[in-house]
């Protein structure tokens, strides 16, 4: 039958020649493409739900809206997560594909051999995943230790509605109250990627278990979470409303 791939870009001459190139390949069965993330969100949500999951994305990074990174972050968290091969015209995005686990990283112009060769990648990385056990859900991360009245206890990530940055320390909001913490909100976001947190604006990182309501009046966008509404920012509304279309899509 050949791989089930997806080929993301936002420019239709880039996407053109991919799709060329993928098609020449006997490996390669079905071709779908994608425009943007949020189109390849819903057609990897499609896939999955006709029992049709895509093997592989082949992505590229600069696009509008939700970027290729962004988008690989947020496919490694898929239970049946495709691979990612990213398809850039920039070398800067490495240590970022690196740390999402994508299986190739091809610089454009897109060479037919250094594409079969991640094909071959994809090929040999499917095969071994069809002989092995369902891959297990990623552990919560670790538990941030906090200070409350001399006494050391240890906040998980579930408990946390939403994190506020203070400088270089960050003050974790949860339904009992607040606690501040020596870490940057930066690096905080990144060590909480897998336990389902969403940078809404650079003061303010939120579960997307706790937003009660988005809220769009007069340009401005705003969530709820508890009682608090927080802003967000003009550069991420459109991958928080992708991120909350498809968590409401797996609701049952």
């Amino acid at each position: 039958m050949g791989l089930r791939v997806l080929a993301v870009d936002d420019e239709a001459p880039a996407l053109d020649d991919l799709v060329h190139l993928l098609r020449a390949d006997p490996r390669i069965g079905e071709i779908h493409t994608a425009r943007d993330g949020a189109d390849a969100l819903r057609k990897l949500d499609r896939a999955l739900a006709d029992g049709r999951p895509i093997a592989a994305v082949f992505l590229d990074i600069r696009m509008p809206g939700l970027d290729g990174t962004v988008l690989g972050r947020v496919l490694a968290q898929f239970a049946r997560a495709p691979q990612i091969v990213f398809v850039t015209a920039y070398e800067g995005h490495a240590v970022d594909a690196f740390e999402i686990k994508a299986t190739d990283y091809i610089l454009k112009p897109v060479r037919p051999e250094r594409l079969r060769e991640a094909i071959r990648r994809v090929s040999e990385s499917a095969e071994l995943d069809d002989d092995e056990a369902p891959p297990a859900v990623p552990a919560e991360p670790e538990p941030m230790p906090v200070e409350l009245g001399g006494v050391i206890r240890f906040v998980t990530p579930s408990e946390v509605l939403y994190v506020e940055a203070q400088g270089d320390y960050a003050r974790l909001h949860t339904s009992g109250g607040s606690h501040l913490v020596r870490i940057p909100l930066a690096a905080l976001s990144e060590r909480w990627t897998g336990a389902g947190f969403v940078r809404v604006h650079r003061s303010h990182l939120v579960a997307l278990s706790a937003i009660k309501e988005l809220r769009l009046d007069s340009g401005r966008c705003t969530v709820l979470v508890g009682d608090v509404e927080l802003p967000v920012s003009r550069r991420h509304v459109r991958e928080l409303r992708d991120l909350l279309v498809r968590r409401a899509r797996r609701s049952p």
